[in-house]
């Protein structure tokens, strides 16, 4: 799922209470990086509040609605009756005033998955640049430093993950599922060795990787 929140005291608990529910919430501080995140991720739920830095939370539920079914849980410190209205006429499928309670939030979300028609998003079409590597996803293409790279699905998909999340740690269990699918029953490993043959392509020594960096226990950092 997606939380689109920007005070970040607020989402850092929000964050912790969500996981001990049982749902991988991957958090967005703006409008922009959320729908950046959200073709990337294809979340299953967007819990989006309405006061962001950039775009109004508005403005990012009518841009996701044309790309998606998927359930938008507006969150406002407004709690008018029009502004209500409003989010739920923008796409939104519920709106929950603050403060809320974490116990009802959950069940507002739980409620909302189980109406939803699982449909998929399409994947991202927005170039990505992080120093001196480019990958585009339209063209499938892949450069580093001007000069082209040929990568396969997995690599090109795993590359474009970390990508996005460029200078966090994205952890194991997120890249295995946004990557290989929920449902994929394989060896883990295979994360690593999929790591290993895109660090022989983009880094210029594999053996002591500068852009694509292991978290030991956690997972994998893409350097900006």
């Amino acid at each position: 799922m997606l939380v689109v929140e920007d005070e970040e005291s607020f989402v850092e608990a929000l964050m912790v209470g969500l996981r001990r529910e049982g749902f991988r919430p991957q958090a967005a501080r703006n409008g922009a990086e959320a729908l950046q995140l959200f073709d990337a991720l294809r979340p299953d739920l967007v819990l989006l509040d309405v006061m962001l830095p950039d775009l109004s939370g508005l403005d990012v539920c009518r841009e996701i609605r044309r790309r998606s079914t998927v359930p938008i849980i507006m969150v406002s410190a407004k709690s008018s009756e029009i502004d209500t209205v409003v989010g739920l006429e923008v796409g939104a499928g519920d709106y929950v005033a603050k403060p809320h309670r974490l116990r009802e939030l959950v069940a507002r979300m739980r409620a909302a998955l189980r109406r939803a028609p699982r449909d998929r998003v399409p994947p991202s079409h927005v170039a990505l640049d992080v120093g001196d590597v480019h990958l585009d996803p339209e063209r499938h293409e892949v450069t580093v430093r001007g000069g082209t790279v040929d990568l396969p699905r997995k690599e090109f998909e795993l590359l474009e993950l970390l990508m996005i999340h460029a200078g966090r740690v994205v952890p194991r269990d997120t890249i295995m599922e946004e990557v290989w699918g929920m449902d994929y029953v394989g060896d883990t490993k295979t994360l690593d060795v999929h790591a290993k043959r895109l660090r022989s392509k983009i880094e210029d020594e594999p053996s002591s990787p500068r852009r694509l960096v292991t978290v030991r226990g956690v997972g994998y950092r893409f350097e900006p």
